[in-house]
Parts: C-alpha cells; sequence; structure tokens
C-alpha cells in the first residue's frame, strides 16, 4: 500500500509512544513495563507541545511514523493543560530519583549546543522521529524528512540523538556530526554508557554539496 501523509489522528498517541520506546531503547534504561510507559508519554508529551511540524505517515488506516520539528517563528501545533501539567509532574519525579543520570545526559546536551551555536544559526530542530518498527512498508523515516525538507527547504536543522539509536540513519541522509560527548548514565541499579550525539544539515542540500 501507499504511504500518505496526513494530519496525526489523537487515537494514535499511543502507537506514537510506543514507537519511541521501541526505536529510542528506553527498555534499556528502564525495567518497569509500567515506567516504561510513564517515561514514553512524557517524553511524546514533552515534544509534541513544542512542535510546530507534526507530519505523520499513514499505509491505509494504521499510523507508520512521525516526525516532530520545531520551527523558529511558526506556531505550535498542539497546546493541552493536561499533557504540560503531566510533563512537569514526572520531570519533578524524575530530577528526585534520577538526577544524576538524567542531568549528565541533558548537560552533555546543552554543552553540544553552546558549541554548536558558536558557529551556527539554525533555524529548526527535530524533535522526535520514529517509524512503526513492524511495519512491512519500508522508507517511512526518508519520506518523513523529504516531506519536511520540502517544507522548511534551505533552513538550518539539528537534533539530539545517542548510540543508542540508530544515528547511522541521519548520516546516510546528508546530516554532519557537529558535536558528541560521552556520559554515563547513573540510574541507581543501573549504570549506562552512552556516547551523545548532535547532527546538523541544511534542508534540502544534498550530502555533495557540504
Amino acid at each position: 500500500m501507499e504511504v500518505e501523509l496526513r494530519e496525526l489522528k489523537r487515537k494514535d498517541y499511543a502507537k506514537a509512544i510506543q514507537y519511541a520506546i521501541t526505536g529510542m531503547h528506553f527498555h534499556w534504561y528502564l525495567d518497569s513495563r509500567f515506567l516504561l510507559n510513564l517515561y514514553g508519554r512524557y517524553f511524546w508529551y514533552l515534544e509534541l507541545g513544542r512542535a510546530t511540524q507534526v507530519i505523520a505517515a499513514y499505509v491505509g488506516d494504521r499510523l507508520a511514523g512521525v516526525l516532530l520539528a520545531e520551527m523558529k517563528g511558526e506556531p505550535k501545533q498542539t497546546r493541552s493543560f493536561w499533557r504540560r501539567l503531566y510533563v512537569r509532574g514526572f520531570e519533578f519525579l524524575q530530577n528526585a530519583f534520577y538526577k544524576d543520570g538524567v542531568g549528565v545526559y541533558d548537560e552533555a546536551n546543552r554543552d553540544m549546543l553552546a558549541q554548536y551555536l558558536k558557529h551556527n544559526t539554525p533555524q529548526g530542530e527535530i524533535l522526535f522521529l520514529a517509524a512503526d518498527p513492524e511495519s512491512k512498508t519500508k522508507g517511512i523515516g526518508s519520506r518523513l524528512l523529504q516531506e519536511l525538507e520540502r517544507r522548511e527547504r534551505g533552513k538550518t536543522i539539528y537534533l539530539y540523538t545517542d548510540d543508542a539509536c540508530t544515528y547511522q540513519f541521519y548520516e546516510h541522509r546528508g546530516f554532519a556530526r557537529a558535536c558528541e560527548r560521552d556520559v554515563v548514565l547513573d540510574l541507581g541499579a543501573k549504570r549506562v554508557p552512552l556516547k551523545c550525539l548532535l547532527y546538523s544539515k541544511v534542508l534540502g542540500e544534498s550530502p555533495a554539496a557540504r
């Protein structure tokens, strides 16, 4: 079946959360399925609340992938008091119980961004990109990126990722690694080493043009 880009249906938020949990390997950090779902919901609500571009890919009636981006000067796509309240509550608990883990990761990202901004003036950030891991349709992520490039051609954009994710996907599509930092997340019973990464690209520009 053909991939169609449509408005994201609210009923598919739960699927997007599961795609994030699987694609970003949140289970590496959390053993409890209950906590895993709470964190996945927090992550989704956080990024959805920031997004000015919400691009959803469907194969038939099934959600196949989602891209969220925040572009300067564009209005937010969704607003919800209850989702903001959930995010704030979760962040309070996260900082109370996992500050040594989460704080190190956030600090690495802030440090990379500060270094990146010394020589770059981006117009946006990709907040979230995930595809259905069980879909037999190939190229969902590429199709979503192509649509963002069509809408925002010529703008410089960046994104955060780490080596727990498939960062090679971005390298194969013309994104350049701008910064990296090695961290160790202290999650109480777990210590998780990670390489934090920041990638950047001028949308619509081919790799050969860089």
